[in-house]
């Protein structure tokens, strides 16, 4: 049986024209991507990623519309799984109810913990694809700034 992981995950703009991106580090691993995550059992997409942005960042939001599908073989840098990632562009239907960082892996947790993470905004012409560590973020990031021209 093969497995597969299926993640979605929301770029979301602000008014000042800046890009919301997550630093994580777990296992012992530090990446940056979009917020968002692993669809669970019986859950729609859609459904999905308006629970992660509301665990993740305390917001709900609204699908403005797809952004891209990974279209080409991902293996999770984490177990024997193939990725399969699904970006929407997304808008944020209240205040973000977390604390926004200035400086990228800037985690308020000490000790040893499963997973941390923080979130900073970066003005969208100011994200590089290098900032980014996994390549379906970069392949959605380009296919977004692509949309917006």
């Amino acid at each position: 049986m093969f497995l597969f992981n299926v993640r979605v995950y929301g770029i979301l703009i602000n008014e000042r024209r800046q890009v919301l991106i997550s630093d994580e580090r777990t296992q012992n691993v530090s990446f940056t991507k979009f917020p968002g995550g692993g669809l669970e059992f019986g859950e729609g997409l859609i459904d999905a990623l308006k629970r992660e942005y509301l665990e993740e960042c305390n917001v709900h939001i609204d699908v403005i519309k797809h952004i891209y599908t990974t279209d080409f073989f991902e293996k999770s840098s984490f177990n024997e799984s193939q990725i399969i990632s699904i970006y929407y562009q997304v808008k944020p239907l209240g205040p973000i109810g977390i604390k926004i960082k200035e400086k990228a892996f800037d985690f308020d947790a000490d000790g040893i913990i499963d997973k941390i993470e923080s979130f900073r905004f970066i003005d969208i012409n100011a994200l590089n694809l290098a900032d980014l560590t996994f390549k379906t973020d970069k392949v959605a990031w380009k296919k977004f700034i692509e949309m917006s021209k």
